[in-house]
């Protein structure tokens, strides 16, 4: 909408063809938003694993809901297409207020049994092809890098600005996957890490937490009953850190939607208000 409190604000969505970067896109769009969705697939070229969902679809979702969308299409793993997109925006609109890390390319390949190295989620680590350590790694850690560190300089010379990187984080209890443990863990701690060297600058870094989401890709599995949050969830909760004046009290911290929703009043797309998400325990509390 042209007068929501976003209105104006740049923002530049990582990884928003689908997912919790389609649904945080569409958060931000119903705070009146400019967004620059990014990602691989679109309906001029590949998509990943086939998949309808494209970033020219998401970008007409954000100006349907009010905000101005506007594709990019960027293969976060390499270095020369993320400056690219930096390097765009920047001349297109002169400055960038939001950079959000939706990237994760650690299930590509997954058929809901097996990945194409032929293990299973979970299988222990000595019996997994360590090669995908690697897979992981590019597509989490390294991929976030290249965003923070393309960005970053911007953000820097303008005084302000915040970073959010969407990760999994369940309290330190293990994840379940030895390799989806080791890259959300790292992810973690290079938010931590930026956080610090960017505070003095009055940039600030964070990570986002979801519960169990369900995307694209999860509605169309036997998981579906279990996912007890719509993507928009993280959106409005992206949102709700945006226009928090007081955001850098949370710098380098790991923040849980069904937290923030309690602390900053949203709900999720049918206004319930599911809360943190646990592997262990499902939810905390309350309902799922």
């Amino acid at each position: 909408m042209a007068d929501g409190p976003l209105s104006g604000r740049i923002c530049v969505v990582a990884g928003a063809s689908r997912g919790v970067g389609r649904g945080i896109a569409r958060g931000l769009a119903e705070a009146g938003a400019t967004v620059i969705v990014t990602g691989r697939s679109s309906e001029a070229g590949p998509r990943t694993d086939g998949r309808p969902e494209t970033i020219e679809e998401t970008a007409r979702l954000v100006e349907a809901l009010g905000g101005r969308g506007h594709p990019y299409q960027c293969d976060h793993t390499v270095e020369r297409e993320v400056d690219g997109l930096a390097a765009w925006t920047l001349r297109r609109f002169g400055r960038v207020d939001l950079v959000v890390d939706a990237v994760w390319g650690g299930n590509e390949g997954y058929d809901g049994e097996r990945y194409p190295d032929g293990s299973a989620w979970g299988t222990p680590f000595w019996r997994r092809p360590a090669a995908r350590l690697g897979t992981v790694f590019e597509t989490g850690v390294y991929a976030q890098l290249l965003l923070a560190k393309a960005f970053a300089p911007a953000m820097v010379g303008a005084g302000s600005g915040l970073l959010v990187t969407v990760l999994f984080d369940d309290g330190g209890a293990y994840l379940g996957d030895v390799f989806y443990d080791l890259a959300k863990a790292s992810m973690a701690r290079l938010t931590f890490a930026m956080a610090n060297e960017l505070a003095p600058h009055g940039v600030t870094a964070l990570a986002l937490s979801p519960g169990f989401v369900r995307t694209e890709r999860v509605a169309g599995s036997p998981l579906a009953a279990e996912a007890g949050e719509t993507p928009l969830y993280a959106g409005r909760a992206v949102a709700a850190l945006a226009c928090d004046a007081g955001i850098v009290r949370h710098a380098g911290n790991i923040l849980h939607v069904g937290d923030l929703a309690g602390a900053y009043g949203f709900t999720d797309a049918d206004g319930r208000r599911p809360p943190r998400y646990s592997i262990n325990n499902k939810a905390e509390d309350g309902e799922t």
